[in-house]
């Protein structure tokens, strides 16, 4: 009898095991979403909204709730914070203290319901920073982002308190974009300060943003920065609706945007210019584009972007203007080498030999005697060579990656000429067009020109000068049709307006540029007044100091 009545009571627990297993489960993985904690309202029952608040944040260990009694009216009262995310010490000296000390000096009791909420926004709390909520979605968007949340018994609603501090990055220098002459200062990680970068260049009322949440995991914070009366309202409008309709899991940086608000995703070509240069992000809102800063990196994105925006540098606007012109036709020049050099090079050897000088030719033909492949497969195979290369040298330890990346270029290439496999031509080839590509200041750009090089190679092999042309042809007439939020990719070039040639073709002085780029700016295109152009007092002036 023994035995059968335990055999009934294993059954039982057997039938109960799955059953408790699958509640448990479904606790688990209970996922609360953003609409429902919207419908959930601040009640006066201070254990009500702990119990939905631990219900929601509860398995976070570092999610800490401190209840506590307000002095002597011993209203009962919580905070609610993630550790590591808040000043302690202003937590304790400025909020939890004074609740305790000031309240229980008044031993008014009517301090609850009645006086509270003005004295937690008047003479109780010494933080600048206080604002009430009535939503648990507000709550919980005030804890995750670092934010202290006080509540209160006989209160329908919590009170925020930001007091975050966290670790972050100093302002450094950005070492993609160094210059000899400029501001040594670039973004951070963090929104708040890249937001103070930019208010210390730009003083000015009309520096406005439009804050922005976006990502249902992360809930990243994203800012769309213009200066009220230069950008163009239909502009902003278009960046902020396509920026609300993302709906994403989570943004971790800045590209994920660039992905998502570009106006042709298959193109090759970069649509939005990004920069970790507070200076460079002040210029262009100047001129009337948008910027878009993103939490959590230090890379901004402004819009429209044109191809010349790509490359330009700050510092040619920071150094005089005729070395700023020199500079840039050096930079146009390699940019255009590195994409056509080898393509020219392999059609010419391959197809249209008569081209060619006859002592060069001879020279060309020794040096490629006993090399067993193409023109062709010689430049694709280094080509890739140099590209590996160059990955390698980004992706090493900065100390070691550029000094591999320079050795390996020379004994590979040594150790290729002297097996016979490439030619020494060749090798001087791709070595001068990798240096051309390195003056590209825009690293998307450069990326896009790189990849473009091997399909022109391979037109010029297969075609010859007419495949270049035709390879050539085919990228013109899409960068014709590309735009970036309805601006020309090709803009002062096509359309043509002579009046912006001063700042595309050359880098005209300061005092010439009198006006705004036209397809940019088209409400307030003065910049500056006239009459700027300096020189030397006259017979009839007066010298200053008389």
């Amino acid at each position: 009898m023994l035995i059968k009545s335990l055999a009934r009571t294993l059954k039982k627990l057997m039938k109960r095991k799955p059953a408790d297993n699958i509640k448990s489960r479904h606790i688990e993985e209970r996922v609360f979403c953003s609409e429902e904690l919207k419908k959930i309202k601040v009640t006066s029952r201070l254990h009500e909204n702990l119990a939905v608040l631990k219900n929601i944040l509860g398995q976070n260990k570092d999610v800490i709730f401190h209840s506590f009694k307000l002095g002597q009216t011993q209203a009962e009262a919580a905070i609610v914070y993630i550790e590591g995310m808040v000043d302690l010490d202003l937590l304790n000296n400025h909020v939890i203290k004074p609740l305790i000390s000031e309240i229980s000096q008044s031993g008014d009791k009517r301090a609850v319901g009645v006086c509270l909420p003005e004295l937690l926004t008047g003479s109780i709390l010494q933080v600048s920073n206080v604002h009430g909520v009535r939503v648990i979605d507000d709550v919980i968007a005030g804890i995750l982002y670092g934010q202290v949340i006080l509540l209160v018994n006989s209160l329908e609603q919590a009170w925020v308190f930001d007091l975050k501090k966290w670790d972050m990055r100093n302002i450094t220098e950005p070492e993609a974009e160094v210059v000899v002459r400029g501001p040594r200062e670039g973004f951070t990680e963090t929104i708040a300060t890249n937001t103070t970068l930019l208010r210390r260049k730009l003083r000015s009322p009309n520096l406005m943003f439009e804050p922005l949440s976006i990502g249902r995991v992360t809930a990243t914070e994203v800012r769309v920065f213009y200066i009220k009366g230069l950008a163009s309202p239909e502009l902003v409008y278009e960046v902020m609706s396509r920026l609300r309709r993302i709906d994403i899991d989570g943004i971790l940086e800045s590209g994920y945007l660039e992905e998502l608000i570009e106006d042709s995703p298959y193109s090759p070509f970069p649509q939005l210019i990004h920069t970790e240069r507070p200076d460079r992000v002040a210029a262009s809102l100047l001129e009337g584009r948008v910027a878009i800063l993103t939490d959590g990196t230090p890379f901004a994105l402004i819009v429209p972007a044109q191809l010349t925006a790509f490359l330009t540098a700050p510092e040619d606007y920071y150094e005089r203007y005729f070395i700023g012109t020199a500079v840039l036709w050096v930079r146009y020049i390699s940019v255009i080498a590195s994409l056509l050099l080898p393509s020219l090079y392999i059609a010419v050897t391959t197809f249209h030999q008569e081209m060619i000088p006859t002592r060069l030719l001879i020279s060309i033909s020794s040096y490629r005697q006993g090399v067993p492949f193409s023109a062709l497969v010689e430049a694709l195979l280094l080509e890739f060579v140099f590209e590996v290369l160059r990955e390698a040298g980004t992706r090493l330890p900065r100390q070691v990656g550029q000094a591999v990346s320079v050795a390996g270029a020379l004994v590979i290439g040594q150790a290729g000429v002297m097996a016979g496999l490439v030619s020494p031509l060749m090798v001087i080839l791709v070595a001068s067009n990798g240096l051309a590509s390195f003056a590209n200041p825009s690293y998307n750009l450069g990326i896009s020109m790189r990849l473009l090089r091997f399909p022109l190679m391979l037109l010029a092999g297969t075609l010859g000068l007419v495949g270049v042309t035709f390879g050539v042809l085919m990228i013109t007439i899409h960068l014709a049709s590309l735009r970036s939020f309805g601006l020309p990719y090709l803009s002062a070039l096509a359309p043509l307006h002579t009046g912006d040639l001063k700042d595309v073709l050359v880098r005209a002085p300061w005092w010439a540029m009198g006006y705004r780029p036209v397809d940019i700016a088209r409400h307030n295109r003065r910049r500056q007044v006239a009459g700027l152009k300096p020189a030397p007092p006259g017979p009839g002036r007066r010298k200053e100091g008389r």
